[in-house]
C-alpha cells in the first residue's frame, strides 16, 4: 500500500482547502459550531448549489452524468478537507443515494428527467423505506401499489422518513404483488411529495428539536396515484435495487469526521475542570485513556480506509468491507459522542444550546464546544441501526469473510 500522495494530488487538495476558505460564509460556519450541527435547508440548498456551480457536486458520480471524475485518491482528499473545515456536506437521499440506482436501473428518460436536478440541488429527496412493524424486518412492509392503467394506486404508511417535510420527491419500496417469498412482489417507486394524498405528520424525538429542529417523520399514502413512468425497472424486483442502493448507503468513509469529533473533545476536556485539585479533564487518567483507546482505533479505521483507498486505486472492487466500515464507524460515532457527554458533565444539564445565540449578551454557561451534546449523544444512537444495523453487518461480514 503505497501512503505517499503525488505532488498533483497535494496541488488538488490545497486548492479544495483555497475554496473552501473562499466559499463557506464564515455566518453559517459559526452557526452550525453553535448548534452543533444543525442548518436549513436553505444552507444544504446553498452548498449543494456551490459545489455545481464549481463542477464539485456529485464527486462519486461517472462523468458521462455530469461527475467530476475525481479519482478515488481525489475524493479522500476532498472527504478530508471537507471534514477539517467543517463543511455542511450534501444531502445523501439524492445524490448518494437513488441518483446511483437511476443511473443503472432507470429508463434514458428517467435518467434526463432526475440526475441533472439532482446534481444542480433543484429536487430534494427522501427515502421511504422502513414501516410501522417493519423496519429491521424491511421485505415485511405492506404499503400496496395497484396498478391502475397507466398509473399506480399507493397506499400505506413509511416511518422515520428523514427531512420528508422538506422533501419535493420520494424514493419508495411498495408491494404490487404477494408472493410466498416477501422480497419478490416489492416494487421501486419515485413518487411526487406534491400528490393528493400524502400527508407529512413529524416525530418529535428526545434529541429535539433543538432551535426548531425537526428531522423525522410519518409518511402517509391514501390513494396516492403514481405514474407507471416512475417505476424504476422491472414490477416486482424492487429488493434487488435496494440492496444495490444500501452499498452506497453503507460504503461512506468515516475517519475524517471521527477525528474532527476527537478534536473538538480533546478541546472541551482541556476546558473544563475535572475538580479542586485534579486540574483539567483531559488530565484524569482514566478520561486520558478512554481518549487514547478511541485516538488507537480511529488511526486504524483510517488506515482501513487507506487499504480500501488503495484497492480502489488499483482498479480493484471493494465487497464486505463496506459492511465493516459501516459497523466499525458508528460504533466510533457513538463512542465519540458519549466522550463528549462525559466531558460536558453537568453543562449538559440544559440540553440543547447552553450557550447563547450570537449577539445575545449574557455569560454562557459551559463551553460553546459543549452546547448540543446532549441532543447529539441521543440522535447518534440510531447510527448503529440504520442502513442496515450493526448485527446484520456482522451477519454479512460472517457469510462473506469466514464463510460461516
Amino acid at each position: 500500500m503505497d501512503l505517499k500522495f503525488s505532488d498533483e494530488e497535494l496541488r488538488f487538495q490545497q486548492e479544495v482547502r483555497d475554496w473552501i476558505e473562499d466559499t463557506y460564509p464564515k455566518e453559517m460556519r459559526e452557526r452550525k459550531e453553535l448548534t452543533g450541527g444543525t442548518l436549513t435547508k436553505e444552507d444544504y440548498v446553498f452548498w449543494q448549489k456551490a459545489l455545481y456551480e464549481k463542477g464539485w457536486a456529485g464527486i462519486n458520480w461517472p462523468e458521462e452524468y455530469g461527475g467530476p471524475g475525481f479519482t478515488a485518491t481525489q475524493r479522500y482528499l476532498f472527504d478530508l478537507e471537507m471534514a477539517k473545515a467543517g463543511t455542511p456536506g450534501t444531502i445523501p437521499f439524492g445524490l448518494s443515494m437513488v441518483a446511483p440506482v437511476i443511473m443503472k436501473f432507470g429508463t434514458p428518460e428517467q435518467k434526463q428527467k432526475y440526475l441533472p436536478d439532482i446534481l444542480a440541488g433543484n429536487v430534494w429527496w427522501c427515502q421511504g423505506y422502513s414501516e410501522p412493524g417493519s423496519g429491521s424486518d424491511l421485505a415485511s412492509l405492506r404499503t400496496k401499489a395497484v396498478r391502475d392503467g397507466d398509473h399506480f394506486i399507493v397506499n400505506g404508511t413509511k416511518t422515520w422518513t428523514t427531512m420528508a417535510q422538506h422533501a419535493d420527491m420520494i424514493f419508495c419500496l411498495v408491494r404490487t404483488e404477494d408472493e410466498e417469498i416477501p422480497q419478490k412482489g416489492i416494487s421501486f417507486l419515485l413518487i411526487d411529495m406534491d400528490s393528493h394524498g400524502i400527508d407529512v405528520k413529524p416525530i418529535v424525538t428526545i434529541d429535539g428539536p433543538p432551535a426548531g429542529f425537526q428531522e423525522i417523520n410519518m409518511v402517509h399514502f391514501e390513494d396516492v396515484k403514481v405514474p407507471v413512468a416512475n417505476l424504476i425497472g422491472d414490477e416486482g424486483k424492487g429488493w434487488t435495487y435496494a440492496k444495490y442502493l444500501l452499498e452506497f448507503e453503507r460504503g461512506t468513509a468515516y475517519s475524517h469526521g471521527l477525528k474532527a469529533s476527537l478534536d473538538k473533545v480533546k478541546k472541551v476536556a482541556a476546558e473544563i475542570e475535572c475538580g479542586s485539585k485534579e486540574g483539567k479533564l483531559i488530565d484524569n487518567p482514566d478520561f486520558a485513556s478512554q481518549l487514547a483507546e478511541t485516538e488507537i482505533a480511529i488511526s486504524a479505521m483510517e488506515y482501513t480506509e487507506l487499504r480500501i483507498l488503495s484497492s480502489l486505486s488499483a482498479g480493484k472492487n471493494v465487497g464486505p468491507e463496506s459492511s465493516l466500515l459501516k459497523c466499525r464507524g458508528t460504533e466510533l460515532q457513538q463512542k465519540l459522542t458519549e466522550l463528549a457527554a462525559e466531558a460536558a458533565g453537568n453543562y449538559l444539564i440544559p440540553f440543547s444550546h447552553p450557550s447563547p445565540s450570537k449577539g445575545i449578551n449574557w455569560e454562557p454557561i459551559g463551553t460553546a464546544e459543549s452546547d448540543s451534546s446532549a441532543p447529539t449523544y441521543f440522535n447518534t444512537r440510531k447510527v448503529s441501526i440504520y442502513a442496515g444495523s450493526n448485527e446484520i453487518q456482522r451477519n454479512i461480514m460472517a457469510k462473506l469473510v469466514l464463510g460461516l
